[in-house]
């Protein structure tokens, strides 16, 4: 009875949570959660009273030395971090450390913990669970004594202990908790320019217009913009799209033709060009950079 009360709330969690996300909002979790990353080092180990459910009183350890495997990740404030062990004979357990909402976790002791993510608001959050077992409701308290973060949640080191008991009762269980990750990389920059002369196709109508990307490491980027004239009190619009492939060193060139999106042509004499660049960060999924400049340019014949 107690399994099935514990996973159909971890289940009403999950859409609370998902829903959340799609709305946009923070809540409980701070800021938005970064994906996932491997640890390169990393240690788990747990052991519990006899009374103790969800351990069984017996003791557990996991290590990236023993082919187990450990993705730890955080929210981009830095206030819940999660680790997720893959046992490499089939265990999987969770475990989660959150300061009380609107803190960043570092180093200190954190009292009165209950089981997250249902902690209130000043409450630090804790929570050890996994292989079928949970706990309906928790107390405890977790020993952070190092804790560093790099961008877009990246986990760098963690250390830590915990005690949780669940349901009120006397029994404990213990462990603690070692992640270490390499310095994180850099986050994605890039740049765009656009170059002050383009072409008016006599043939087509189109506009061609051109520039330079730059970045400061390997990516796709895509270019995306707009061409404004505005000729005899008609406004001519068109946009305009390309992808290149950049890598750091000098900047890499790229052109476009905008289509008029009516039928009146570009001619040559000035516009407006506006450009965007965006590339996804291959080093933090689910993150990207954009770059935007807006220009004169002038027009001839093409």
């Amino acid at each position: 009875m107690k399994l099935t009360r514990y996973r159909s709330a971890r289940a009403a969690g999950a859409l609370a949570l998902a829903l959340a996300f799609a709305a946009g909002a923070t809540g409980l979790l701070g800021g938005a959660a970064a994906q996932a990353q491997e640890a390169t080092s990393g240690t788990l180990e747990f052991s519990g009273d006899a009374g103790d459910y969800i351990s069984g009183g017996q003791s557990y350890s996991y290590s990236t030395d023993a082919q187990d495997r450990l993705d730890v990740t955080a929210d981009s404030d830095h206030q819940h971090v999660s680790v997720a062990v893959t046992g490499a004979h089939g265990d999987w357990w969770y475990l989660d450390l959150a300061a009380p909402q609107g803190q960043a976790l570092e180093p200190g002791t954190y009292e009165g913990a209950t089981r997250y993510p249902f902690n209130g608001p000043a409450e630090p959050g804790l929570s050890l669970d996994g292989n079928g077992r949970g706990c309906n409701t928790l107390t405890g308290s977790f020993t952070v004594s190092k804790a560093d973060f790099g961008p877009n949640g990246y986990v760098e080191a963690l250390d830590a202990t915990y005690e949780q008991h669940c349901e009120g009762g006397t029994a404990a269980l213990r462990g603690e908790v070692h992640i270490a990750n390499p310095a994180p990389p850099a986050t994605l920059d890039l740049g765009i320019a656009v170059a002050p002369d383009g072409t008016a196709s006599t043939l087509n109508g189109k506009a061609t217009v051109h520039g330079t990307v730059s970045c400061n490491k390997p990516v796709r980027i895509d270019v995306t913009g707009n061409v404004t004239q505005v000729k005899k009190g008609v406004i001519v619009r068109g946009s305009y799209s390309t992808s290149v492939d950049c890598a750091p060193g000098d900047p890499v060139a790229w052109t476009a033709q905008a289509d008029p999106s009516g039928t009146t042509p570009f001619r040559r004499g000035d516009v407006e060009v506006s450009a965007q660049a965006r590339a996804s960060d291959p080093d933090y999924a689910g993150q990207s950079a954009t770059d935007s400049q807006t220009v004169a340019v002038h027009l001839v014949k093409g």
